[in-house]
């Protein structure tokens, strides 16, 4: 997920994302990191709170992402 990196471009702390949401950092942590699996409830008030869309905690509004595991650039196309 990218709460992190939309966290740092909005200047707030994981800290402050998670007391907003009535929730610990640590909870937080696991709940966002590459094992977490929050509910979509939980998705939907990280979004809300980060002000994008849902689809925007996992890709950008680029069309491009990095691979996590080997750092390569992807883009992404619409089939058409």
């Amino acid at each position: 997920m990218r709460v992190k990196e939309l966290l740092k471009e909005r200047g707030m702390t994981a800290k402050e994302l998670a007391a907003r949401l009535g929730m610990t950092e640590t909870g937080l942590s696991i709940a966002i990191g590459d094992n977490g699996n929050p509910p979509l409830k939980r998705l939907q008030e990280i979004a809300d709170i980060l002000n994008v869309e849902v689809s925007e905690l996992f890709t950008p509004k680029s069309n491009t992402i990095v691979c996590p595991k080997c750092g390569t650039v992807l883009e992404i196309k619409e089939r058409g």
